[in-house]
């Protein structure tokens, strides 16, 4: 007989933040998650996730927790284990919705970054900067703790950030994630370039 999750909202809530505070003691997060769910057999516990199977979702918490705190973090900053709660939780409440298993790492990215970005603004602590260029690769500035400048960035400028930088996504698979045009995209991207470099050498 399978095992199901019938847990209470608060239940769940408790059990994501357990998760989520173990994995950023453990360190892990470090690696790129791929596009694509590829190791063998995890579609079909993806799939048994979906139908409530307990175990699956257990594995399934326990895939993504890293992953997820890995892309809050810089974009909700001292916000980012909320985010990343908040995220998960989205992400087991609408699991079924998902129709591609193998898509699975895209669609919770894009979750991710929107609660990100909502939870960011919800802070309301950052002031948005404005023009200039990031640092060429490999200039003494890269040294220099950026966090600082992160800070005084929009969420909404630390997401494109994140998501062309750190992720790798062109302007169109990041305008999909942010749910805006690619030429919003691209925009949004030239100024949060040019709002980190003005920030930095201020």
């Amino acid at each position: 007989m399978r095992t199901t999750l019938a847990r209470s909202p608060t239940a769940r809530n408790r059990l994501f933040a357990r998760r989520y505070d173990r994995s950023v003691s453990a360190g892990e997060g470090a690696g790129d998650a791929p596009d694509a769910l590829d190791a063998p057999g995890a579609v079909g516990w993806v799939r048994a996730a979906q139908r409530g199977d307990a175990l699956a979702m257990s594995r399934l918490l326990d895939e993504l927790t890293p992953y997820v705190g890995r892309l809050c973090a810089p974009i909700a900053l001292a916000d980012g284990p909320d985010a990343a709660q908040e995220a998960l939780i989205a992400v087991f409440q609408n699991l079924r919705s998902l129709r591609e298993p193998a898509a699975l790492y895209g669609w919770v990215r894009r979750i991710a970054v929107r609660e990100a970005i909502r939870v960011a603004q919800r802070g309301a602590r950052q002031q948005p900067a404005e023009l200039a260029e990031l640092p060429a690769p490999g200039s003494p500035e890269l040294a220099v703790d950026i966090r600082d400048v992160l800070d005084r960035l929009s969420p909404e400028h630390r997401a494109i950030l994140m998501l062309r930088e750190v992720e790798g996504l062109d302007e169109q698979a990041a305008a999909e994630v942010l749910d805006v045009s690619a030429g919003t995209a691209k925009s949004r991207l030239s100024r949060a370039k040019a709002a980190f470099r003005k920030q930095w050498t201020a």
